[in-house]
């Protein structure tokens, strides 16, 4: 809440006129198009009023590969989240799902694309990844200590799991190595005896990742998750489609979930995305997941650079600084832009930016992209 939150002390670097409430959640900064938070574009000489109405008058702008592999849309969302309550288990559905389940609840899955996400600690960050493997999962629930013993959550706590009438029934089924749908018939029962909020047992057989900043968790389609606290930067296929499990108000789809998950154990450590430094820019740390809709650099400019070319690409991208000040040229600009923390740019395809640095600490800065 307030300025404890991370999407409010940007929010208020890159706008001084922005008065932030001690009281008020400040939970997810969106940069994109997406319907439901369609960016707003601040310069006043340009006469649209959201970027999404720019993009649909000036198409070029996504780079010749983008434009027609995305039907002239731009495929990524770029956030900024700040959690600090257990956000609801969750998985995001591959494209089919999505067509499907958009055509048959359109209030609850709101368009039909996909939603592959890639999350990048800014801070100490804590999140569920996965299942476990499978010795992991017996152990716990013959103990029934989940494992952090106690979290905020915006649902149900974790003190009411109680598993003595499943646990023999999966354990079983793990010492005959039936792996594959072991897991799954966990949820299935635990939601015909539970048939509420059944998030709270999945602390169990899920991984507990921690990310230290600069560290990333990439959730491909199917995969089971939950942010649960600290503050990162997350981009994803430009979608709003999740099928959560529990751990919120909102709607509940348990039997969908059971049906679509990834059930394949694997350790926490398996859940840790790396980033590759750029052989041609070091300050460049370039996070690709193996989906086409959107990439990820951390740009870090150290104190001893004074200009700083942020490159052209042959797609459109957005830029979020999270630390540092500069000012910014560009052929395509009419004038200078002042650049300070939480400031967001839009960068046509094959454009670049120059940048000249004015603090004494370097320049943190995270560039969402498309690179087909």
């Amino acid at each position: 809440v307030g300025l404890e939150s991370e999407v409010a002390k940007l929010l208020a670097s890159s706008d001084p006129l922005v008065q932030i409430q001690p009281n008020q959640p400040y939970a997810e900064l969106w940069m994109g198009t997406h319907p439901r938070g369609d960016a707003i574009i601040r310069d006043n000489r340009i006469p649209q009023k959201t970027l999404g109405q720019w993009i649909a008058d000036n198409p070029a702008c996504l780079g010749v590969k983008v434009k027609e592999a995305f039907q002239g849309h731009l495929p990524f969302l770029f956030k900024v989240l700040s959690v600090n309550t257990a956000l609801s288990i969750q998985a995001h559905p591959n494209k089919e799902l999505a067509a499907k389940l958009h055509t048959q609840f359109p209030e609850h899955y709101p368009d039909a694309n996909h939603k592959p996400e890639m999350a990048i600690a800014l801070t100490p960050f804590e999140g569920l990844c996965g299942f476990r493997p499978v010795e992991e999962i017996v152990s716990f629930l013959q103990s029934q200590t989940p494992v952090p013993p106690s979290l905020p959550v915006a649902g149900s706590g974790w003190g009411r799991c109680s598993l003595p009438s499943v646990t023999p029934g999966f354990c079983a089924a793990a010492e005959g190595k039936d792996t594959s749908g072991s897991n799954g018939d966990l949820l299935l029962r635990l939601h015909s005896q539970y048939p509420g909020d059944i998030g709270c047992f999945t602390i169990y057989f899920l991984n507990l990742v921690r990310l230290e900043p600069g560290e990333a968790m990439f959730l491909g389609a199917n995969e089971p998750h939950a942010y649960l606290n600290g503050d990162c930067v997350e981009c994803m296929a430009c979608s709003d489609n999740t099928v959560r499990a529990g751990l919120t108000p909102k709607f509940i789809d348990v039997l969908t979930l059971c049906e679509m998950l990834n059930y394949t154990p694997a350790p926490s450590s398996s859940k840790i995305f790396p980033a590759a430094q750029s052989q041609l820019d070091p300050s460049i740390y370039l996070y690709d997941p193996p989906v086409p809709d959107f990439a990820i650099m951390r740009i870090e400019i150290p104190s001893s650079i004074k200009l700083y070319l942020v490159s052209a690409v042959d797609s459109a991208s957005i830029l979020l600084v999270i630390q540092g000040t500069a000012v910014g040229t560009s052929t395509a600009a009419a004038s200078e832009m002042t650049l300070r923390r939480g400031s967001v740019l839009f960068i046509s395809a094959n454009e670049s930016i120059s940048l000249h640095l004015s603090s004494p600490d370097g320049m943190l800065l995270f560039r969402a992209c498309c690179l087909l």
